[in-house]
C-alpha cells in the first residue's frame, strides 16, 4: 500500500459506490478490484460510528453479518470499551478537518470477533463528505496472524536474550566494518571485560586492547573473513576495567544472512585465567618434581641417578678432548654424633652448610652432588692431570673443616676422600664411584681428615671389609660374641676391686679376631649399637650371677663408645638394662675416652650429670692421650681416671712418662678422683705406681682377659700376695 493514501482514495470513493448498490463503470469496477486486493475489506460508517455500509469481507474478520450489523455502533460492536476514546477521538477530528476528503494515518487497532476473540487490523481512515451526509470509510487488513507472528519472535528473542545472559561464556557480535563496532553483547561478556553493554555496544573492539593486541585479533578477524574458516579458541591476554589482566579464549565466525552474504563476526569469549593459572601450576609441579626426580631434596645437589648420567656423559668426551674425567667420594667424619647429639634439624643444617661450601671448591662444569646420608660424590670433569683432583680434594678438606655455626652452635667436623680417575680406576660411572668410595675408606683408616687415590689393592681390603660386616651380622643374631672380663687391683690391700669386660668374637673360619679388627667396621655400618647394648647386658648379668653364687660384690667396667655415648636413647638403655638384670647402679662403672666427652662437653656433661644422679660411676678410659681441659674436667662428675698403657709401659725408659704419670696420680688425688693404671705388665712398673700412691691397676703381670669361669676362680682365690708386694 502506497504511503500516501491520498493517490489511491479516489479511485476509493468511486469504488465504493457499489456498497451503495450503485453501477459502476469499468474503470471503477477495475479501481474496486484493487482495492479488493489491497485490502482485507472495507467498512463505512456514520460520523457516530453507526454501520452504514459492510464488506461481506468484514464478515470474516467480525463475525457479523451485513444484516446484524448495519444499523448497529461499530464501537458497541467490534472495539473493545478500551479502545473506543482513541477511536472515537480519530473520527471526530477526521470530521472537524472540514475537508470533503481527510485521511487518516495507518492504524493499528483491537477489535473483537463476534465469538469473543480478539483480533488485530490495521486501518485507514477516510472521512468524506456527499452533500450534507458525511461518512467515514474503513480500510481494513487483518493482522492478527502477524501480531502472533512477532509476539512469538519477540518471545523467541526473549528467551534468547535470557539464554544468552545466563550462559557462563560471553558471546559478542562485531560489525563488518574498519572500525569494528560491537553491536551486542551478553552479560557473562560484561562480567569477564568489567565493562557495561552501554559502554561497549557501538564502541570499536580496538578500544579495549593495547596496540599489539589489537593488531593481532585484527589480523585474525581479517583471516576469519577472507577464508570463511571460524576462528577457534584463540588465547589472549585482556586488561579489565579495573586493570586487572584476565586470560581469555574466543572463537570468532562469520554471521551469514539469507542470501549467503557474511553481516557480522559473532563469537564466544571465555575466561580461561583459572584454567592458565591451573595449567601453568600444573608445569611447574611437573618441573618441581622432575627436579626432584634428579636432585637431593635437602641441598638441591643432583643426586645419584643425575650424577651417573653426568659421570657417563664426562667419560664419553673425555677421549674427544683429550682430557682425563676424576670421581670424588666424601663422607663426613663423625656426622652421626652431631645428629645424634643435637638434633636431626641441626644435623640437616650442617649438610646444607657443608654442600655450599664443597659447591664453592668446584668449576661451573664440575658436578656436587649427595649420594644420601653424609656422604657426597664431585665429578670433575675435563681434567689436564690427576693432580688437579688432589688440589681440589686439598680444597674440600679445609673448607668442610672451618668452623660452622649453626643454631648458636659452633660445630667442627671434617672429611675423608676417596679419589678415582678414569680410565685408570674405571672406564664407567659406576666402577669410578665404587672405587672413590673404596679410596675414602682407607683414607679413613689412615686417621681421617685426609684424601687417599684408589690403588687396586684397595679392593682386596674392601671385600674384606664386607666380609667382615656381613659377618657381624651373623654374629650377631647367632650370638657368636663372648666377653671376657680383667681383674682391677687394688695396689695397696690386693683385693680384686672390679672387672673391665672386654668383648672377644671368635670368627667361624678365621678363628679369633682381634676388637681393634672388627670394632672399627661395626661402627661404621652401625652395628656398634646392638653389640655395646648386647655387652653391657651381659657384663651385668654376668656380675649379678656371681653375687648371687656368694662371690664378692665387685664393680663392672663397661666401655662406651661414642656412637653409642650420643645416641638419644643411650640413657634410656643403660637404665633399663640396670632393672633387668637386677644389677646395682652403684657397681656398674662406664668407661668413656677423653674426645668422647670433649667432642660436645656441654651435652656430655648433662649425660653425665643424669648417670651420677642415679648412682652410676663413670670412669676417663686411656687418659692423657686426648685433649680434656682441666677446667672441663673439674666440672664433669666423674670418678676414676685411667692412665693409658702407653704412659705405664715407658716409666722404666723415659722419665717424661714417668713424669706424666706422678703428675695424673698427683691430680687426681687433688680432685678426690680415684686412679687406675691400665696395661701393668712388669714388676718395676707396680713398684713404680705402689711408690706414687696410685689406687688400682690392671694389666697381664695380675691376669689377662679371661672368661666368666676363670674369673669366678680367681674371686675366689685372689691374686697372689707376691704379686702385689
Amino acid at each position: 500500500m502506497p504511503k500516501k493514501n491520498e493517490t489511491v482514495l479516489p479511485g476509493i470513493a468511486r469504488g465504493l459506490s457499489a456498497i451503495d448498490g450503485q453501477k459502476s463503470s469499468e474503470p471503477e469496477t477495475r479501481q474496486r478490484t484493487i482495492l479488493e486486493l489491497a485490502f482485507d475489506a472495507v467498512v463505512e460508517t456514520d460520523p457516530e460510528g453507526v454501520v452504514t455500509g459492510w464488506d461481506p469481507r468484514a464478515e470474516k474478520i467480525f463475525g457479523w453479518t451485513a444484516s446484524d450489523i448495519m444499523g448497529r455502533g461499530l464501537f458497541e460492536a467490534v472495539v473493545p470499551p478500551g479502545y473506543l476514546e482513541g477511536h472515537q477521538q480519530a473520527f471526530r477530528d477526521l470530521l472537524a478537518s472540514g475537508k470533503d476528503l481527510a485521511v487518516s494515518n495507518r492504524m493499528e487497532a483491537k477489535v473483537l470477533h463476534r465469538d469473543g476473540r480478539k483480533q488485530f487490523i490495521e486501518v485507514i481512515l477516510w472521512a468524506s463528505r456527499l452533500g450534507e451526509n458525511p461518512r467515514v470509510t474503513i480500510l481494513i487488513r487483518n493482522i492478527t496472524a502477524q501480531k502472533k507472528l512477532e509476539k512469538s519472535l519477540r518471545i523467541s528473542e526473549e528467551r534468547t536474550q535470557l539464554l544468552l545472559d545466563r550462559i557462563e561464556d560471553g558471546c559478542f557480535e562485531v560489525e563488518l566494518s574498519d572500525e569494528g563496532r560491537y553491536l551486542f553483547v551478553n552479560n557473562a561478556f560484561c562480567r569477564i571485560t568489567g565493562y557495561s553493554a552501554a559502554e561497549l555496544v557501538g564502541k570499536s573492539f580496538r578500544n579495549f586492547y593495547d596496540a599489539e593486541s589489537a593488531r593481532q585479533l585484527n589480523l585474525a578477524y581479517r583471516k576469519v573473513y577472507e577464508t570463511g574458516q571460524p576462528l577457534k579458541a584463540l588465547e589472549h591476554a585482556l586488561v579489565r576495567k579495573d586493570g586487572t589482566t584476565r586470560y581469555v579464549e574466543e572463537s570468532v565466525s562469520l554471521k551469514i544472512d539469507s542470501h549467503g552474504r557474511p553481516v557480522a563476526f559473532v563469537g564466544i569469549r571465555r575466561d580461561c585465567t583459572e584454567r592458565k593459572q591451573a595449567e601453568r601450576l600444573l608445569r611447574s609441579r611437573e618441573a618441581q618434581m622432575a627436579h626432584s626426580a634428579e636432585h637431593d631434596f635437602l641441598t638441591g645437589l643432583p643426586n645419584r641417578m643425575l650424577l651417573n648420567d653426568r659421570v657417563d656423559q664426562a667419560i664419553a668426551l673425555a677421549p674427544r678432548h683429550g682430557k682425563t674425567v676424576a670421581v670424588l667420594f666424601l663422607d663426613l667424619d663423625g656426622f652421626k654424633h652431631i645428629n645424634d647429639s643435637l638434633g636431626h634439624p641441626v644435623g640437616d643444617k650442617l649438610l646444607q652448610c657443608i654442600a655450599k661450601r664443597l659447591v664453592g671448591c668446584v668449576r661451573a662444569t664440575d658436578t656436587v652432588s649427595r649420594q644420601g646420608g653424609d656422604e657426597f660424590v664431585v665429578l670433575l670433569s675435563e681434567m689436564e692431570h690427576s693432580e688437579d683432583a688432589a688440589i681440589t680434594a686439598r680444597r674440600m678438606l679445609k673448607a668442610v673443616a672451618e668452623l660452622h655455626s649453626i643454631e648458636q652452635h659452633d660445630l667442627h667436623i671434617t672429611t675423608s676422600i676417596g679419589l678415582s680417575v678414569y680410565p685408570d680406576d674405571g672406564r664407567d660411572a659406576e666402577t669410578l664411584i665404587k672405587n672413590a668410595d673404596t679410596a675414602m675408606y682407607q683414607a679413613k683408616d689412615n686417621g681421617r681428615q685426609s684424601y687417599q687415590f684408589f690403588k687396586p689393592e684397595m679392593n682386596i681390603r674392601a671385600v674384606d671389609r664386607q666380609s667382615i660386616e656381613e659377618s657381624l651380622r651373623r654374629a650377631l643374631e647367632l650370638q657368636e660374641f663372648r666377653l671376657h672380663y680383667q681383674p682391677k687391683v687394688n695396689l695397696k690391700t690386693g683385693e680384686i676391686t672390679g672387672a673391665e669386660a672386654l668383648i672377644r668374637w671368635t670368627h667361624p673360619t678365621r678363628g679369633p679376631m682381634s676388637p681393634a679388627q672388627f670394632i672399627p667396621v661395626a661402627e661404621d655400618c652401625g652395628l656398634i649399637l646392638p653389640i655395646s647394648k648386647w655387652v653391657l647386658r651381659e657384663a651385668c648379668k654376668q656380675a649379678r650371677a656371681w653375687v648371687d653364687a656368694g662371690l664378692p660384690l665387685l664393680t663392672m667396667g663397661v666401655n662406651i663408645s661414642a656412637m653409642e655415648f650420643r645416641n638419644e636413647n643411650f640413657l634410656e638403655g643403660v637404665f633399663a638394662i640396670l632393672k633387668e638384670t637386677d644389677w646395682e647402679p652403684r657397681s656398674l662403672e662406664l668407661e668413656l675416652t677423653e674426645s668422647v666427652l670433649m667432642k660436645h662437653a656441654e651435652s656430655a656433661a648433662s649425660v653425665l650429670q643424669t648417670l651420677r644422679a642415679r648412682g652410676v660411676q663413670v670412669a676417663i678410659d686411656d687418659f692423657g692421650t686426648g685433649y680434656s681441659s682441666l677446667s672441663y674436667l673439674r666440672k664433669f662428675p666423674i670418678d676414676a681416671l685411667k692412665i693409658d698403657q702407653s704412659f705405664v709401659r715407658q716409666i722404666s725408659a723415659t722419665g717424661e712418662d714417668a713424669a706424666i704419670v706422678t703428675a695424673v696420680i698427683s691430680m687426681g688425688r687433688s680432685l678426690r678422683l680415684r686412679v687406675v693404671a691400665e696395661g701393668v705388665e712388669t714388676q718395676g712398673e707396680l713398684a713404680f705406681l705402689q711408690a706414687q700412691q696410685c689406687d688400682e691397676a690392671q694389666g697381664y703381670y695380675f691376669s689377662r682377659p679371661v672368661d666368666a669361669q676363670h674369673f669366678s676362680r680367681l674371686l675366689t682365690t685372689g691374686i697372689a700376695e707376691t704379686l702385689v708386694h
